[in-house]
């Protein structure tokens, strides 16, 4: 036998006792559904001497249940065995709540378990917030100490970054700056025309692209190009081990892998926004000159008087903050890395997100200061 009975009124008690395994499941199985639990409101269940391996007790588990739905209220007589919050855990059950509830497709989450999961969130936001001010704090040491020795600086590692984030990025950052100011210069003109007011085309685009578009369009290029490179770079680096390998023979990865990066494109980001401007400037004249049937000498004249002597310079000065910003969530994430492959492709997105978010913020932030400081 594997169980015995007692019956009093409406409510049964059944005592467990005998090998729950496997090789007597058919045998437990038959027994079970032979016990007659007619009028029946409650079965309080006592393992008693009973032993269980995980088929026994799933078996145990799936009857309790199915007496649940039948509307007898069935437990245990005592406080319930390990197993079953395991069991519970695995079938995706939550302990303490009842059949009904957990077979409710949207019932509602208890006060407690949504105080726990706010207060889990915030911790890992808290963590991530930790994690990004010890990188930053880092970095700030390592250039510091790296200031005192050009050759710590790694001039060359530095060229091949200018090379890689700027020149290489020439040939579309020009792109979207000509056909960003003549978009701009046309949506303008088909305004300002109906007012007579065409020459001020020449104002929007030089004023637009000088201190906002130019800089701007060029910083979200390139933290969506050289952002997730270094990402992807540096994170394979960590999936094969090289960044512990550069702490194993006592090599500063910080100093090796993330300052030629940033300095690297504190100096490339400010000459793209430069050409980036200039290529607007053209890209606005061209549209100016066949659209306006506005001569070429108008438009340069028009645009020297629109220009104040901070315009250019208020744009240039965001270019190395924006490349310092992508330059440490690229590689903050690339540090991230761990263990697999997806970890990489997440966190490459992670840097390219995280880049162009700081970028915008910071923008804003200097559109306040240049207002504050009526620039």
């Amino acid at each position: 036998m594997f169980f015995q009975t007692q019956r009093e009124g409406t409510q049964i008690a059944l005592r467990l006792e005998g090998a729950w395994h496997s090789d007597n499941l058919a045998t437990i199985s038959s027994a079970l559904e032979q016990l007659d639990t007619a009028g029946a409101r409650t079965l309080a269940c006592d393992i008693g001497t009973a032993s269980f391996d995980l088929s026994g007790a799933w078996l145990l588990n799936d009857y309790l249940a199915r007496l649940e739905q039948q509307g007898l209220k069935a437990g245990f007589s005592a406080t319930p065995p390990d197993w079953l919050a395991l069991i519970e855990r695995t079938s995706g059950a939550n302990a303490g709540v009842s059949i009904e509830e957990r077979d409710t497709p949207h019932h509602k989450m208890e006060p407690a378990t949504a105080i726990h999961n706010l207060g889990r969130r915030a911790v890992a936001a808290w963590a991530l917030v930790d994690s990004w001010l010890d990188f930053v704090g880092r970095v700030s040491v390592v250039l510091a100490r790296a200031l005192t020795s050009v050759r710590r600086l790694r001039p060359i590692s530095v060229l091949r970054h200018v090379y890689d984030t700027g020149i290489t990025a020439i040939p579309i950052v020009s792109l979207i700056a000509f056909l960003i100011s003549v978009i701009l210069a046309y949506m303008g003109a088909q305004q300002l025309v109906k007012f007579g007011a065409d020459i001020f085309v020449v104002d929007l685009v030089t004023v637009g692209v000088l201190r906002e578009l130019g800089v701007l369009l060029t910083a979200i290029i390139v933290a969506g190009r050289s952002g997730s490179a270094f990402a992807a770079e540096i994170g394979a680096m960590q999936l094969n081990e090289e960044v512990d390998a550069l702490h194993a023979i006592g090599v500063e990865p910080i100093e090796v892998l993330v300052l030629p990066r940033m300095i690297g494109l504190v100096i490339a980001l400010p000459l793209l926004t430069v050409i980036a401007d200039a290529i607007g400037l053209v890209g606005g004249g061209l549209l100016c000159h066949t659209l306006l049937g506005m001569p070429l000498s108008q438009y340069m004249h028009r645009a020297q008087e629109s220009i104040a002597s901070t315009t250019f310079w208020v744009g240039v000065i965001k270019a190395p903050v924006f490349a310092v910003l992508i330059s440490l969530s690229g590689t903050w994430c690339g540090m991230r890395v761990r263990g697999s492959s997806r970890d990489l492709g997440r966190l490459t997105t992670t840097a390219v997100v995280m880049a162009i978010f700081q970028v915008l913020l910071a923008d804003a932030l200097f559109a306040v200061l240049f207002m504050k400081l009526d620039i």
